[in-house]
């Protein structure tokens, strides 16, 4: 049987899109889909998007966050899922010293990098943010590989 945090960091590199639930000001949920990239050794997950979203809105008034990750292409209702979940914090990071977060984002999506540009990111000429999370504890959900008991809690690795 495959390793639990081996299968959850190539699932998490493999998908392309996570499921961002927030706490509007009411303490509602409130669920996003973004275009995100990771890294792992502290866990981190970072997504772009404009402050002015709903999602950005409210990480400004609460930072708790949870999210999923899909990691298959979906075929039917008989397939076995596989997939992530994480709970931790968000925050928007600020427009200078973040090289290292901008290369891992611009590097697993090249067209975005105009959008986080170093310099134009520090001169306030991009509508767009970068924002991380850290997670704080990882649930892998794995039919395939886990077929008695899929779900699997994944300790998250720290700094």
């Amino acid at each position: 049987m495959q390793d639990a945090r081996t299968l959850l960091e190539d699932y998490v590199r493999s998908g392309k899109v996570i499921q961002l639930a927030t706490l509007d000001a009411t303490g509602a949920p409130v669920v996003c889909n973004l275009w995100f990239a990771s890294a792992f050794g502290p866990d981190l997950i970072w997504f772009l998007s404009r402050p002015n979203r709903e999602h950005c809105v409210n990480l400004r008034t609460d930072p708790r966050v949870a999210g999923a990750i899909l990691a298959i292409e979906l075929e039917g209702i008989e397939q076995d899922v596989r997939g992530v979940t994480f709970l931790g914090s968000a925050r928007e990071l600020p427009t200078t010293g973040i090289d290292e977060q901008i290369a891992g984002y611009a590097g697993r999506w090249p067209e975005a990098a105009d959008a986080i540009e170093p310099a134009a990111l520090a001169a306030g000429l991009t509508p767009h943010r970068l924002y991380e999370i850290t997670v704080a504890r990882w649930v892998l959900f794995d039919e395939q590989h886990y077929p008695d008991q899929p779900r699997q809690p994944v300790p998250a690795q720290r700094s």
